[in-house]
């Protein structure tokens, strides 16, 4: 407690946070400061006797000043306290007061009784144990009585270890804050159902208020009261109109207040100005969940975008969630609800597909292309503005959502790419995301050049390789992203790019082939037993090959023991059928014959094309549903698609190492450092590079910087012979002294030849020389990494030395760099091929794959390590050495906030 002679401590701000709670509603949390003073006496007299003995074992009716002024006034270090806010109230309570000369604490809690069972003491102690973490503690200890089995449950239900005595009618409970993986991952799955629950919140309401309901159509919500009620929504639904008595024959409302009964969900379709007195009633009301239609905020605010958060700020304030601002609305078409929340009137088929976009205009028309195409959802959901709920958080609704098989996402942009792969790595490998990302005509992040190398960061392969990294199938247009619905949804995925083709015509087969090697599938090599068996079922005139030909004449029996008979076979991944119509039109019993196989035989996906029809039309026989495609174009690019999914399913999910042998403070020193005397950040020296991926334990070839040929030889004497001369003046190394490097100095008389010569044909280039280590022989490979602003850092590999001008799109990965990463950006490189050369028994490769790893550690650590290009980087059998390195430091947008539990 501050003295008259110390400043009273700084209130930490960087604690404050909203946060989703077990049930789905949002609390804020927050330090508690001394103007608390009179809502902590407020929350004491709303308390049960029996809350209030649990937390102070003793009937205590009435807090004493000084008991409020130890409950408020704390140094935030040694006695930390946090509270619950919702609205201005109170909710929950707890702190920690540090024993005398220990390295523990002891916790008290108490929760509002309207409010317990929603998980608020659990965030409370998590909130408490990172704050105690941060402040050097290493554990926190708590009196409990045995009747008060819920604090007990909170306790060993974190994660930490627990240890617990009984003495005197009391429970000791002792709880470690060490961070564990354990730990950790209780913390997230705790955070993940908590956020898909207050999504769900929203998406299954039992009551609906429409604010801002005119009474003439064609108003925004006049059209959406109208389509809750025509579309059966399965309960109350109240128009809300403050100068109409009724909306569409119904009574209206001049407030949500003015509602007796309970309101789950409200669509807020009002002018802008009067969006903020909105929420605050709907606050009041106790309302769970908003959805903001009305558009322009701006003026709320002085700021762009602060309208925004202004509106987001208060609903969180009242633990209510917000869609939107310049939301279309949302739709759920399980039976029990059938909300159809939006002021738009297309036709929705009730399906397995969960649908999210971020631009209204396009959401209406793509769901009335899903109509057309049979595609039924589970799920529509615009975000607008996104300035609350976001992709992040509909991903983990749809995560634990048994009514939806497939997820589609328009994305325009990332609110939080580090949690949106985290979520979608973990979902993708049980229930597949397609995405559709605008932006592939993006100008490069950043361009840079250095020592005459440039280096350019596209955004579009950033982003390209965050969804790929994460298992999401990226489409680019809003038919593929439907038509590859249609696969997932009614297909298996297959286990490998070998396909079938069975066709009624030669031209057909031809196409549908070409186009499968465009797209990275691969012909099928029947077995011969498959060859004998097609000949003795088929027609003298049908040849027993792939793709199978049957003939204008094929009949719907002939395509199904074809197909079943190519399916049997274990060379055979998948299957296209493709039919042309003949004189005699078939089409629909031909449909039947590949469905009643895909019915037998579910574990291969099969896709066909009827020349002629409608694409959209899947056909239905033998309980199996076959999408159909109007070109073989379109279903090869499907199947394409969907083996590179499979293909990643099979990947070992991989780790992220973090080597011990990283002096991660040392280069946080060196960087520490070079900001001090450079804010803006620069490049480093030759030197300052080469002493930086010295201490990340990333071998660096010796070097000494010279100005004669005296130097020269005095320095190859110190590091050993042989050695590389090289002139620092020269814009761009080539081959060859006249490119500025000589190779293979055995000698000091080699030395000094060649140093004569250098300075002889490059003149000043050489008033500045290197001598350095000349490293074993091996392949020469260009890193680069860079720190992108929305991403994170990214990781990118290509041939280095004098060609690595010549590399035209380099393969980049986001971090974290797992292992699996780091070997598939290896392999899709140009450099795979060379490194097996140098070493056939990949040890070069695998030696390529732990550098780059390392390099990962090391951007996560210090994310001051704006740009590195390292180039040549030679490796081979004897391991990975680099010889030319330029590095960038600059100041990092740092996060102030604490690693807690938090909405985005």
């Amino acid at each position: 407690m501050a003295t008259a002679e110390s400043p009273p401590p700084a209130y930490p701000e960087r604690w404050e946070a909203d946060v989703a709670l077990s049930d789905g509603g949002t609390v804020h949390i927050r330090p508690v400061r001394p103007d608390d003073a009179e809502r902590v006496r407020a929350f004491h007299g709303r308390q049960s006797r029996e809350s209030i003995y649990f937390r102070y074992f003793s009937p205590m009716p009435k807090l004493s000043q000084r008991e409020i002024d130890r409950l408020t006034e704390v140094d935030y270090r040694d006695r930390m306290a946090f509270i619950a806010v919702l609205d201005d109230d109170i909710v929950g309570m707890a702190s920690y007061d540090v024993w005398r000369e220990s390295n523990a604490a002891e916790v008290a809690f108490i929760v509002d009784d309207a409010h317990q069972g929603r998980g608020l003491a659990t965030v409370l102690l998590e909130y408490l144990i990172v704050a105690a973490r941060e402040n050097g503690l290493e554990a926190l200890t708590a009196q409990v009585l045995p009747s008060n089995r819920r604090m007990l449950a909170v306790f060993h239900q974190a994660g930490f270890e627990v240890d617990s005595s009984f003495e005197e009618g009391i429970i000791e409970v002792r709880l470690g804050i060490e961070p564990t993986e354990a730990a950790a991952a209780a913390v997230e799955e705790r955070a993940r159902r908590a956020e898909a629950r207050s999504v769900e919140r929203l998406l299954f309401p039992e009551s609906v208020a429409v604010i801002g309901a005119g009474r003439e159509r064609g108003g925004v919500g006049h059209e959406v009261f109208r389509n809750l009620v025509a579309r059966g929504f399965d309960g109350p639904v109240y128009p809300v109109n403050s100068e109409s008595p009724h909306v569409g024959s119904v009574r209206s409302y001049a407030s949500v207040l003015d509602i007796v009964d309970e309101v789950d969900l409200a669509i807020i379709a009002v002018p802008a100005g009067n969006v903020l007195d909105v929420v605050d009633e709907c606050a009041r009301k106790r309302v769970r969940g908003l959805v903001v239609i009305s558009a322009g905020l701006d003026e709320l605010g002085a700021e762009p975008g602060s309208g925004e958060r202004l509106v987001v700020e208060r609903a969180l304030r009242g633990g209510i969630r917000v869609i939107g601002p310049e939301s279309m609305g949302v739709i759920n078409s399980a039976p029990g609800t059938r909300l159809h929340a939006t002021f738009a009137s297309v036709e929705v088929l009730a399906g397995k597909v969960g649908f999210l976009t971020q631009s209204g205009t396009l959401g209406i028309a793509a769901l009335e292309h899903a109509h057309r195409m049979g595609v039924g959802i589970s799920a529509f959901v615009d975000i607008g503005s996104r300035v609350d709920v976001s992709g992040n958080d509909l991903l983990q609704f749809w995560d634990g959502d048994d009514r939806t098989e497939v997820v589609l996402l328009y994305l325009e942009s990332f609110g939080n790419p580090r949690k949106f792969t985290r979520i979608a790595r973990r979902m993708a490998r049980h229930k597949p995301i397609v995405a559709l990302k605008s932006g592939r005509t993006l100008p490069p992040e950043r361009e840079f050049v250095d020592g005459g190398l440039a280096a350019v960061w596209p955004t579009d392969a950033t982003v390209g390789a965050l969804l790929s990294q994460s298992g999401i199938i990226r489409v680019n247009t809003p038919d593929e992203l439907f038509n590859m619905a249609r696969v997932l949804v009614n297909q298996p995925v297959p286990t490998g790019r070998r396909v079938a083709i069975v066709s009624n015509g030669r031209g057909a087969s031809v196409l549908t082939a070409d186009a499968c090697v465009g797209e990275g599938l691969e012909l099928a090599d029947l077995s011969p037993a498959t060859i004998d068996a097609l000949r003795a079922a088929l027609p003298d005139t049908v040849g027993a090959a792939n793709p199978l030909d049957l003939g204008w004449a094929g009949s719907p029996g002939e395509y199904e023991r074809a197909l079943r008979l190519l399916l049997d076979d274990d060379s055979v991944d998948a299957a296209i059928v493709v039919y042309a119509p003949p004189i005699r039109e078939r089409r629909a019993d031909v449909a039947r014959a590949v469905g009643s196989v895909a019915g037998e035989l579910p574990s291969k996906p099969i896709l066909a094309t009827f020349l002629g029809s409608e694409g959209g039309d899947p056909s239905v026989a033998g309980g199996a549903t076959i999408p159909v495609f109007s070109f073989p174009s379109e279903a090869a690019r499907m199947l394409g698609l969907v083996a590179r999914y499979g293909e990643w399913l099979a990947e070992p999910e991989g780790t992220v190492p973090d080597p011990d042998d990283l002096d991660v403070d040392g280069v946080r020193d060196l960087v520490a450092g070079v900001l001090a005397s450079s804010p803006d950040g620069c490049w480093l020296d030759r030197d300052g590079s080469a002493r930086l991926l010295t201490l990340a334990g990333m071998p660096v070839a010796p070097h000494r910087i010279v100005s004669d040929v005296d130097e020269a030889v005095q320095a190859a004497r110190s590091i050993g012979f042989p050695v590389v001369l090289k002139a620092t003046g020269v814009e761009r190394y080539h081959r060859g002294e006249g490119g500025g490097v000589a190779l293979d100095l055995h000698d000091p008389d080699s030395l000094r030849a060649a140093y004569r010569r250098m300075v002889d044909q490059l003149g000043a280039a050489m008033d500045l020389a290197v001598v350095q280590q000349q490293v074993p022989a091996g392949a020469d490979i260009l890193v680069g990494a860079h720190q992108h602003p929305s991403f994170g850092a990214v990781v990118s590999i290509g041939i280095g030395g004098v060609m690595a001008a010549a590399n035209p799109d380099l393969p980049v990965q986001v971090l974290p760099l797992s292992d699996t990463d780091a070997h598939r950006l290896v392999a899709s490189s140009p450099v795979a091929s060379l490194l097996e050369v140098e070493a056939p028994d990949h040890v070069a490769t695998r030696a390529c794959e732990a550098f780059l790893l390392r390099l990962g550690a090391l951007l996560e650590h210090v994310p001051e390590l704006a740009d590195l290009l390292l180039n040549p980087v030679i490796v081979g059998a004897d391991g990975v050495w680099t010889t030319d390195a330029w590095v960038r430091v600059a100041p990092y947008r740092w996060d102030p906030s604490p690693a807690v539990r938090r909405l985005s």
